[in-house]
């Protein structure tokens, strides 16, 4: 699977590099170009649900993974108007998020969920990431119907020459963006906290199952800068917001064989961006 792929690593952040005072510290406000641009990046991201619910049983293994196409951002909000007076060309790592899932069957209707992705480089990007969620399922009407509650959060980071790609550098000006000869070593942290609800009803005898639901999250991006210009001088601006997002989603589950599960969701944030969410799952036992 790419793994890794998947961070379009903020194609905009480019454009939140480039303060002159290093090491400076930025909180934009909520409606903030650069506040949204961070929120917009953490929707592909999100450990969101990734099935139509279903109530496993105790002790049930399910290995999976999903691929998430990353959006392109308007365009206005890739040019800074709270923490930077100038920008830089923007980088795009990677245009499709993908990662592995593990979900367990514990007693009295609820399943544990885990995701890992080590420090691995995959074309521009380098990530490390980890997911976890707990959701209650329950069952109805002879499980044709399930309803689902689930909370889950997302930490880790991923690096990337976002500010100051190799295509950008220049020593020609000490006064133009990326005056140097390295390209910068950036981070970006999508620290996220959510909470889910869904209702799914099988249909097909059973075998696909269409569900919708919606929930709450709370958002802690975190980028900081790391460029080394000509001269020596270190930029280490860090940017950070708190956000609270509403979110939305829909979808079906599709079980091909009886122990393989294929899935597409549609998932938006209202606020930020809508993205495609493509899953397979394997139930080991």
């Amino acid at each position: 699977m790419k793994q890794l792929e998947a961070i379009r690593l903020l194609v905009a952040l480019g454009s939140l590099s480039l303060a002159t005072n290093a090491g400076a510290q930025c909180r934009p406000p909520a409606n903030s170009h650069e506040a949204r641009l961070l929120a917009f990046y953490e929707a592909p991201i999100v450990f969101s649900m990734p099935a139509a619910p279903e109530r496993m049983t105790a002790g049930a293994i399910r290995l999976g993974g999903e691929m998430i196409p990353v959006p392109s951002p308007n365009p206005s909000l890739q040019h800074p108007e709270y923490c930077y007076a100038n920008t830089t060309n923007n980088t795009r790592l990677a245009s499709i998020f993908g990662r592995p899932r593990l979900t367990i069957g514990l007693p009295a209707g609820l399943a544990i969920e885990g995701s890992y992705l080590p420090n691995v480089t995959v074309s521009a990007a380098e990530a490390n990431l980890v997911s976890a969620a707990l959701t209650y399922t329950k069952s109805f009407i002879a499980n044709r119907l399930a309803l689902a509650a689930r909370l889950d959060g997302t930490t880790g980071r991923v690096r990337g020459a976002i500010t100051c790609p190799q295509r950008s550098l220049q020593t020609r000006d000490q006064n133009i963006p990326c005056y140097g000869s390295e390209p910068s070593r950036d981070s970006f942290d999508p620290n996220s906290v959510g909470f889910e609800a869904a209702l799914g009803a099988r249909v097909a005898a059973g075998r696909l199952a269409l569900y919708a639901g919606g929930g709450a999250r709370s958002l802690h991006p975190h980028f900081q800068a790391g460029f080394t210009d000509e001269l020596g001088n270190v930029d280490r601006t860090t940017v950070d917001v708190a956000l609270m997002r509403a979110t939305a989603f829909a979808g079906a589950t599709t079980r091909l064989r009886d122990r393989v599960f294929v899935s597409m969701q549609l998932y938006t944030v209202p606020a930020d961006a809508t993205t495609l969410r493509v899953g397979a799952e394997y139930a080991l036992r």
